[in-house]
């Protein structure tokens, strides 16, 4: 409401370029901010004349209480008995769908991405919150959003874990979760190829096999890729990750390959000297990348170029999203450009949203030396310290009660943990203080919504609410908070970052508990008792579906 009021004060005299406003961070600059930089270079005036010449052409409205120009911005002040109405009444009337938005495109996103011959890792989850996150954060501003995954089953890797299981696993079957039965033959591959380096020949001889289609290979090759998708399913379950469609890569590695004989015959790709297939992207500062072997079988990015035309046959999406880490940067760009020169419709679609490394208090983690941290393991040392929390808090809780908050409440701090960070953040995830019931936390904010709805429970509002009653700086503060949610939503949207809405969160939050210790909210005039029980509820809202959107499940007890 207010934007778009804002909005139609600029429009006539602002038609070059989309308005786009700003948030500011001080509440002294106003409640929005247009920045007159974009515009300046159009008009080739100054930002600072700009802003004053604009500014001196606007008029207050009923919404809009003042209007000036600081430097090369033009600043907004909302009037505040408005905001406060509009705002709350918005939120009391949609509750949880407050913030919502509609939008009329697909978007595909790429997540996980594991690779059969070992179970899940901190990685993987790293990944998978930021999946989740993203694609509840795209259909709360009104994408369709399809959750695809791809499993990388074939390889010399996927083959180092038969070898050991032939000659070591004496048929034994899975004693332990499935996926972790199969790693544990890939870290014995790699402690007895110390050993024995014929192993090496051994598993490139059972690759070849495997091309050729051997049955016994085959065989084994569909008992244990079957164990390891299975102990993984169970793990995207219990994190709450969901998958629309899989794609294997051993269903699709050779499919591209005609699309990279195509690119030979247009002069795109070339041969070296050796009879690999390349494409030299030199001039955009990628270099060569090869796209055939000489013995002519493909590559990941065989691959991915075929399935990226597959998905957009199938589904047509208007944005495909691989969320992959960042060591892959340099892959997807050569992928992006050279779908653009084989001329696909859909290459401008694309993007890579890359994650940095997740490290433990031990340091980083190498899954051929045994010393990877799987994320079942994470994932149960965070619920037994929540359960070692609950139990201080409540000796007395019962044993389902305790199993099922410590659920939430664990893998609720292992997302909130990882989605605080702007994705390209490298980190050292630190199980303790994660877990934590204080400070920038997932507890925390499960906390703060558990203790909103105790207050509500012992009073429910009224309806009829005196918004002139809310007239303390922190009324202002937790209303102007509310007010900024649908803003954060969308630029979490559009940036592809759910650290904003955790920040978000946060901060909301810190204000919350600090109102309530300052302002008793039952021990006070009926009538501002019942103006702030609303601005509770209305809180409370907005931090479950805050949580909602990060995949993180509110308690209504702590």
């Amino acid at each position: 409401m207010f934007e778009q009021e804002i909005k139609k004060l600029l429009n006539p005299h602002i038609k070059q370029i989309q308005i786009v406003l700003e948030i500011p961070k001080n509440p002294e600059f106003g409640d929005y901010s247009f920045p007159c930089f974009s515009l300046s270079k159009l008009m080739k005036k100054s930002p600072v004349d700009l802003a004053n010449e604009i500014s001196s052409k606007l008029k207050r409205t009923d919404l809009i209480d003042k209007i000036e120009a600081v430097g090369p911005y033009i600043n907004f002040f909302i009037n505040k008995e408005k905001l406060n109405q509009f705002t709350l009444e918005k939120v009391l009337k949609e509750k949880e769908n407050y913030g919502n938005l509609k939008q009329n495109q697909l978007i595909l996103i790429e997540s996980p991405g594991p690779n059969t011959n070992k179970p899940l890792h901190l990685g993987h989850l790293r990944n998978m919150a930021l999946g989740i996150s993203l694609s509840n954060i795209l259909k709360k501003v009104g994408y369709k959003v399809v959750n695809i995954d791809i499993i990388n089953d074939r390889g010399i890797h996927i083959c180092q874990s038969m070898i050991a299981y032939k000659k070591y696993g004496k048929n034994k079957v899975p004693d332990v979760k499935s996926d972790l039965f199969v790693g544990n033959f890939y870290v014995l591959y790699n402690q007895k190829l110390k050993e024995n380096p014929e192993l090496d020949n051994e598993s490139k001889s059972l690759l070849i096999k495997w091309e050729q289609k051997d049955p016994e290979t085959l065989k084994l090759w569909n008992l244990m890729t079957n164990w390891a998708l299975k102990g993984m399913q169970q793990t995207y379950k219990r994190f709450g990750l969901e998958i629309d469609k899989a794609y294997r890569e051993s269903e699709h590695y050779e499919k591209g390959k005609n699309l990279v004989l195509d690119a030979l015959k247009k002069g795109i790709a070339k041969k070296d000297k050796e009879g690999s297939v390349i494409v030299d992207l030199s001039k955009q500062g990628l270099g060569e990348k090869i796209l055939l072997r000489p013995d002519g079988t493909s590559l990941y990015i065989t691959q991915d170029v075929y399935l990226a035309k597959k998905r957009y046959d199938e589904f047509k999406y208007d944005k495909l999203i691989y969320i992959v880490a960042s060591e892959q940067i340099h892959h997807f760009k050569v992928l992006f450009e050279l779908l653009k020169q084989l001329k696909f419709e859909f290459a401008d679609n694309l993007y890579h949203l890359p994650y940095g490394m997740v490290y433990l208090p031990e340091g980083k983690m190498k899954s051929r030396e045994g010393n990877i941290v799987d994320a079942d393991n994470l994932i149960d040392e965070a619920v037994n310290l929540a359960k070692n929390e609950l139990r201080k808090r409540d000796p007395k809780i019962s044993k389902k009660e305790l199993d099922e908050r410590a659920e939430k409440i664990g893998i609720g701090s292992i997302k909130f943990f990882i989605l605080k960070y702007d994705p390209l953040k490298d980190f050292t995830y630190d199980p303790k203080k994660s877990i934590s019931f204080d400070g920038e936390t997932g507890p925390y904010i499960q906390y703060t919504y558990a203790r909103l709805k105790s207050i509500l429970r012992k009073e429910q509002p009224k309806d009829k609410i005196n918004f002139m009653l809310l007239q303390s700086d922190f009324d202002k503060q937790i209303i102007r908070q509310i007010s900024n949610y649908p803003e954060i939503i969308r630029k979490a949207a559009e940036e592809y970052k759910p650290s904003l809405i955790a920040t978000y969160l946060f901060e909301l939050c810190q204000k919350l508990n600090t109102y309530y210790v300052k302002y008793p909210i039952l021990k006070t005039d009926k009538d501002v008792k019942n103006a702030r029980l609303n601005l509770i509820l209305a809180s409370s809202y907005l931090i479950k579906n805050g949580l909602n959107l990060l995949g993180i499940e509110a308690l209504e007890i702590m």
